[in-house]
């Protein structure tokens, strides 16, 4: 309550320091201890309540994982009793090495062909920085080439796929796809610092004769009042020597274009971090993760993926729903355990091991993805050279021309749907829309996933992402195989 004093100053009663209900049970709790029958109850919560605020539910996580693990060597007995040992090393040497391709081994031939949209790049980009080419023409022709190289895997493969393994094919398709991005973020860089120095030269053109005599004055004062000043020496061990940075169009050289290529990232740099040194025992322990890596992974597409996909054929093919989600489940398992196993093998051994030997010091590869709560930050954390590409060069460029944010998203989201797809039906030569629809899904799913997060918390949120990841990957092989047999082999399906 407010009283009001004499002099009309408000002065505010003050409030008890603990509740009625709280006063009462500590009085309660006062008097049960004194009496003889030595109480042992108190008003408490059950541990699994959320208010009883327990956290520690680490016994718990250890019996999951046990579980886990006790399922999954299940999982690997029954196979073995089902189908026997079917690892076989020399299977994958064929299939690796490409032996079980046609004469002249056509996937090498592409890889060394797309040298040639290199230098067209490379020598595009001289021609604009001596202006020897206008602006307009020189990228016209870049756009071209870039088209060109995105359209001769698609050709190349369609007309002579016979001769081609499948493991050759897609080697082909991700170096292309690689290459049109190295080749896009190479063009733009290169264009900003062509528009920054035309905006410069332009600015001293507008400068007076006067504003330049003044400069230079200023100039001749500074120098001469820095003669007398000592200068500080680096050492004899250079370690005090700071890199002289490389201006444009200093850079546009093959030496420079190569190690971007090679480099561990999609956007180019003038100048890139660098390191000192190489580790030795880092690099040892990168390259003994890429050798076991490639053949555990090998090893269990042999003995699980290819029998779990296989027996989902038939179940699919007749849309037999019970059957076709013990498939879609089966297969989930050893899908995601491959999927796991390929982003420790590509995101950390190899990309590392690229970094390490070519002194790249950005390793910013993936965040911690595993902690998602929407399927938005999983994509912004999980592949971190796709999305800083896709951030640089698409997001950004495209709201600065004067579209919305959701625009940008979507446009980002439809060139990442077209490269999903480029990559499983080019190599397959099955023209199907399922990993381009699987991707534009996204969208979608980015607004269930944020209001299970925003109405039932993070982990409900996280719980989606995860759902997705594991039972969306076996769904699309299972139809993509299904579209292959059925498009290569026109097998009756009973």
């Amino acid at each position: 309550m407010l009283h009001e004093t004499d002099d009309n100053k408000v002065r505010y009663r003050r409030t008890q320091s603990v509740t009625r209900a709280e006063e009462i049970t500590k009085q309660e709790t006062k008097q049960r201890k004194s009496q003889p029958d030595k109480p042992c109850h108190y008003p408490r919560d059950s541990l699994f309540s959320w208010s009883s605020g327990f956290d520690n539910f680490t016994g718990l996580v250890n019996w999951g994982f046990l579980l886990l693990t006790m399922g999954g060597f299940r999982l690997v007995l029954e196979n073995f009793i089902k189908y026997g040992i079917r690892v076989d090393p020399v299977q994958w040497f064929v299939v690796l090495t490409g032996k079980d391709e046609g004469e002249g081994i056509p996937s090498m031939l592409l890889i060394l062909y797309s040298f040639i949209p290199i230098l067209i790049c490379l020598f595009t980009e001289l021609g604009l920085a001596h202006e020897v080419l206008i602006e307009g023409g020189g990228m016209a022709v870049q756009m071209v080439n870039m088209g060109v190289l995105v359209l001769i895997p698609m050709v190349v493969i369609h007309v002579k796929g016979h001769n081609f393994s499948l493991v050759g094919a897609m080697t082909v398709c991700f170096w292309y796809c690689i290459l049109f991005l190295k080749m896009w973020s190479y063009v733009q860089v290169n264009m900003w610092c062509r528009n920054q120095r035309r905006s410069r030269s332009s600015r001293r053109q507008s400068i007076s004769i006067a504003q330049l005599q003044n400069e230079r004055e200023h100039e001749q004062e500074r120098s001469g009042s820095g003669a007398g000043e000592t200068t500080p020496q680096p050492n004899d061990n250079g370690k005090d020597k700071v890199p002289e940075l490389v201006h444009y169009p200093d850079n546009l050289h093959l030496k420079d274009f190569c190690y971007f290529l090679l480099a561990p990232t999609l956007c180019y740099e003038l100048n890139f971090p660098r390191t000192s040194r190489i580790r030795k025992r880092f690099l040892i322990k990168r390259i003994l993760e890429v050798v076991i890596g490639v053949h555990i992974v090998m090893g269990l597409f042999q003995q699980w993926m290819i029998p779990s996909v296989k027996n989902s054929l038939i179940p699919f093919s007749n849309m037999d729903l019970t059957k076709t989600t013990e498939r879609l489940l089966k297969l989930a398992i050893p899908n995601h355990l491959m999927w796991l196993c390929f982003f420790y093998l590509c995101f950390h051994s190899f990309l590392n091991l690229m970094g390490e030997l070519l002194h790249f010091a950005d390793r910013s590869f993936y965040q911690d993805w595993w902690n998602a709560n929407n399927i938005d930050t999983f994509w912004r954390s999980w592949n971190m050279p796709v999305h800083k590409w896709c951030v640089r060069h698409l997001y950004i460029p495209v709201v600065g021309q004067g579209c919305s944010k959701r625009t940008a998203s979507i446009i980002v989201f439809f060139v990442s749907a077209f490269f999903h797809e480029y990559l499983v039906s080019v190599p397959l030569r099955t023209f199907k829309i399922w990993a381009f629809m699987g991707m534009m899904a996204q969208i979608p799913l980015s607004f269930v996933s944020k209001f299970m997060e925003n109405q039932y918390g993070p982990r409900f949120g996280n719980i989606v992402v995860w759902a997705s990841i594991i039972l969306g990957q076996p769904l699309a092989i299972m139809m993509y195989y299904h579209d292959y047999v059925i498009t290569h082999y026109n097998e009756v399906l009973v």
